[in-house]
């Protein structure tokens, strides 16, 4: 059975839309999504503990942390004060919801960001 022309992607259609975007909205994009599969894995939309699951929540929020700690110089404060935010928001929600909380610099992303307390 072969793929009909409508549903093959066209690649270069994509590549010259991807072209056009500034890479500060990339940056954006990827880390507001981060964030939003953080917050689901940390148990904090609707469903709540049906999709709770702490250790992916410490691998997309340590990622996050990553990635903003690396687009710093990148992107501007505008951009970057309501990442950082919503990123703390993140850590703190995480540590909250752990058993056994992590020591103060060990929980997700404080390698980039220190501690976090709350």
């Amino acid at each position: 059975m072969s793929d009909s022309p409508a549903d093959t992607p066209d690649f270069d259609e994509m590549t010259r839309d991807i072209a056009e975007v500034p890479a500060v909205e990339v940056i954006v994009t990827v880390a507001v999504n981060l964030m939003s599969a953080a917050a689901v894995k940390l148990g904090l939309t609707e469903e709540g503990e049906q999709h709770k699951d702490l250790d992916e929540a410490r691998k997309l929020i340590h990622a996050l942390a990553g990635l903003l700690d690396a687009s710093a110089t990148e992107i501007s404060s505008f951009h970057a004060a309501p990442l950082r935010d919503g990123l703390k928001s993140l850590q703190l929600a995480f540590r909250e919801a752990s058993l056994v909380p992590d020591e103060p610099g060990q929980g997700p992303g404080e390698k980039y960001t220190g501690p976090v307390y709350g």
